[in-house]
């Protein structure tokens, strides 16, 4: 089992002094004390050896932490391989499962189960879904993969189409619905991270960037107040179908910080949504799906096309 750890390499200007006396002035975030307490719970390595307090530092010393296990929350770790080659591998990700270590997450991801199950030593995800987003990611097993993969995305040659089901029914226009515009903080939530959409006829608020969607009605049914539409990003901002789908009108079913009301969002990382809530919600993760991306293999440049269908929870929703 992979454990957490960061280490350091001592330089010239840092040796000489006791290997206690360095981590309690340097890494302020606990007091000598519990410094100490690590050291006794042999956390540390020196050299590869285990570390003592009194020992006095070398210019060269490579000083690791082994940090203790988290208590992760809940996740679906049954991801789906849908192709593999030498240089790609695409996989369908359930939710809730973050892509990246972060936060309280670091054995529960994709990044760790690819490594531990798949035997990847560098996964390099070319795209990232939120951890209650499901669908396709692409992941490249080198670096010349990964920059040529990249190259495609940053140059919009990518075509990356997401299914969402939202609270309301979506007008069904003869052509599809634009969403042009920008997208900066939102100076009114109580949520740091939480982005607005400003659309292309508002002066550009500071710091904003750029963001353009396509939305297109699939399904929808007055009896439940829901619509299935088709979502087509051209560009590849982070929460750009959400706060877009928010500021239409039109929030996405079980989406805790740009759904109905961003309270639950509060409320969900205390702990301590009500059942009212989850009826609310109607699901217990967002209706957000990755659901085809078609891109040129990075080493042949022939045409790739993947497709992964709505999970069967988002699947409830629409019967």
């Amino acid at each position: 089992m992979m454990q957490r750890k960061t280490s350091v390499r001592i330089q010239s200007q840092q040796a000489g002094q006791p290997l206690l006396d360095f981590v309690s002035q340097r890494f302020t975030y606990r007091s000598r004390e519990e410094w100490q307490a690590e050291l006794a719970a042999h956390r540390f390595l020196l050299n590869g050896a285990e570390a003592r307090g009194d020992t006095i530092l070398a210019p060269g010393d490579l000083l690791v932490y082994l940090m203790p296990a988290l208590v992760e929350p809940p996740v679906d770790p049954n991801y789906t391989v849908l192709h593999e080659d030498d240089d790609l591998l695409v996989i369908n990700k359930p939710a809730p499962l973050p892509c990246h270590p972060g936060g309280r997450f670091f054995a529960h991801t994709l990044w760790a189960l690819l490594k531990e199950q798949h035997g990847l030593a560098d996964p390099r995800f070319i795209n990232r879904l939120d951890r209650e987003t499901s669908g396709l990611v692409l992941v490249a097993k080198n670096k010349a993969a990964a920059r040529l993969c990249q190259e495609q995305f940053a140059q919009h040659r990518v075509e990356k189409i997401y299914q969402v089901v939202v609270e309301g029914v979506f007008p069904d226009t003869p052509r599809t619905v634009e969403a042009t515009g920008w997208l900066g903080g939102d100076p009114e939530s109580a949520i740091r991270k939480k982005m607005r959409f400003y659309p292309e006829q508002c002066a550009v608020p500071p710091g904003a960037v750029a963001s353009s969607t396509q939305f297109r009605r699939i399904w929808s049914a007055n009896d439940t107040n829901l619509s299935l539409l088709e979502a087509r990003p051209h560009t590849g901002r982070c929460h750009q179908i959400r706060a877009t789908l928010l500021h239409l009108g039109f929030p996405v079913v079980g989406d805790k910080l740009y759904g109905v009301d961003e309270q639950l969002f509060l409320r969900f990382q205390e702990d301590r949504l009500s059942e009212a809530d989850h009826a609310l919600l109607r699901l217990p993760r967002q209706a957000l799906h990755a659901s085809s991306l078609r891109l040129s293999h990075p080493a042949t440049g022939k045409e790739l096309k993947f497709f992964a269908p709505l999970p069967l929870a988002v699947q409830g929703l629409l019967e």
